[in-house]
């Protein structure tokens, strides 16, 4: 469980870091570019690291439902969408957002039982860690009120 949950929170700070980085190289080119860089950079190094480490083994797939080869699709989707995301909210209010957003839909699907997923039942404690999650976000994003006190003045 420790492994599982170093791995998550190295996964968190990659994203962080990588949404910054990929934030920066859009500034320099367009979103498209940006997203065909990364991943293909990713593809290029993922390709290089697996067949040198697996050697044949890195081709030697086991069946799987058609749609899932097409998650590369989605990764396009993943950093265009962030990309743009941390342009238009800034880096931490789209992150936040995103953070959010992937535990609210990985809990649909847990209850749901998609994709192959063993099934979790919805819980009223889940559903109040939703709603506490959404609530944290907009805290997080919420301006300082503008009350001000009228200063030098009796009342």
């Amino acid at each position: 469980m420790i492994g599982g949950i170093m791995m998550a929170l190295a996964a968190g700070t990659l994203i962080s870091v990588q949404t910054m980085f990929n934030s920066k190289v859009n500034e320099a080119a367009r979103s498209h570019t940006t997203t065909a860089l990364v991943l293909g950079m990713g593809f290029l190094f993922s390709f290089s690291l697996g067949s040198m480490l697996d050697g044949a083994d890195f081709f030697n797939l086991k069946p799987m439902p058609l749609w899932f080869w097409f998650s590369g699709l989605l990764g396009i989707g993943v950093v265009t969408c962030v990309v743009r995301g941390v342009k238009l909210l800034g880096p931490s209010h789209a992150i936040s957002i995103v953070m959010a957003s992937q535990l609210i839909c990985a809990l649909w699907w847990d209850s749901a039982g998609w994709f192959g997923l063993d099934t979790v039942p919805f819980t009223s404690q889940k559903a109040i860690g939703v709603i506490v999650l959404i609530c944290g976000v907009l805290l997080f994003k919420a301006q300082p009120g503008t009350f001000t006190k009228n200063q030098g003045q009796n009342s």
